[in-house]
């Protein structure tokens, strides 16, 4: 049995979504949305994959590889443009699938808007431990933490709450209702983050509060509106896969660093464009 995946191209209503990588690999819910349709496949007992990239198909060769993860066998192919599902299937002879969705959720696009992008992830979030994820688990009714996780004692956790793996969470801090915090993402001590996505590698500093946007590095989107505000004070908001001047990178990261230490030695740990800052 033979199924066809099409990576959806880069969609300008989701654009920062696509800056660092292509759509089929953009990190949700601590996965790729190609990885999730590629699980989704081998349960439903395909063999045979092939995935049709025209954005990036190195990038997502690497997260596919040969198909073994999954026991199937797989090859990405590069495509001049998003070919339909019909031309899809006409050309290779196979069912084909757009991965602009989650599997079973047509009704929930992915990449129309960065509201539908929250409310698909949403909606996603009590499926997303697919059989072949290890270590996610809910640590109570509605919440869920990944693997390598730091999380105070002394910070407070609302359900519906998605916590991805080594990811940092400081005393005082309140996160959800209705919150995602990608892979490595960190959060200072008292920062409150409300029916908002952080993304991968994203610092959100003391104080901070974020609600009904996207934290993405250094840019905050607001869900509903679309309209984004880059934030130059590195010290609110920023990536942290690379510095963002020259003047502050050093001191900065000493920052992080002492933080964690200090969790690490006097807090219990866990394991497991609205943006102001709050009184201190």
């Amino acid at each position: 049995m033979k199924s066809v995946l099409i990576c959806p191209s880069d969609h300008l209503n989701v654009r920062l979504l696509a800056v660092d990588t292509p759509l089929a690999a953009v990190p949700a819910l601590g996965q790729a949305v190609v990885e999730y349709w590629m699980s989704h496949l081998a349960c439903s007992g395909v063999k045979q994959v092939l995935v049709l990239a025209s954005d990036r198909a190195d990038e997502v060769r690497k997260l596919v590889g040969d198909g073994s993860r999954w026991g199937v066998v797989a090859e990405v192919l590069e495509e001049a443009r998003e070919l339909t599902p019909e031309q899809a299937a006409a050309k290779y002879t196979a069912q084909a699938s757009v991965m602009d969705h989650f599997p079973g959720l047509p009704s929930h696009p992915l990449f129309a808007g960065y509201s539908q992008w929250f409310a698909a992830l949403e909606a996603w979030m009590p499926l997303a431990k697919t059989p072949d994820r290890v270590g996610m688990r809910e640590l109570r009714p509605g919440v869920w933490a990944g693997l390598h996780g730091h999380i105070s004692s002394k910070a407070t956790l609302r359900a519906p709450c998605w916590l991805g793996d080594h990811v940092y969470v400081g005393p005082g801090a309140m996160v959800g209702p209705r919150v995602i915090l990608e892979r490595g993402a960190f959060v200072e001590p008292d920062a409150e983050i409300e029916s908002s996505v952080v993304g991968p590698a994203t610092f959100v500093g003391r104080y901070v509060r974020v609600k009904d946007s996207l934290a993405w590095g250094g840019t905050l989107v607001h869900l509903q509106t679309g309209l984004e505000n880059k934030v130059s004070d590195a010290f609110v908001l920023c990536s942290l896969h690379r510095p963002h001047s020259q003047a502050k990178p050093i001191g900065f990261l000493d920052r992080v660093s002492e933080l964690f230490s200090r969790w690490m030695e006097d807090e219990p740990i866990e394991q497991a464009p609205q943006l102001v800052k709050r009184g201190s």
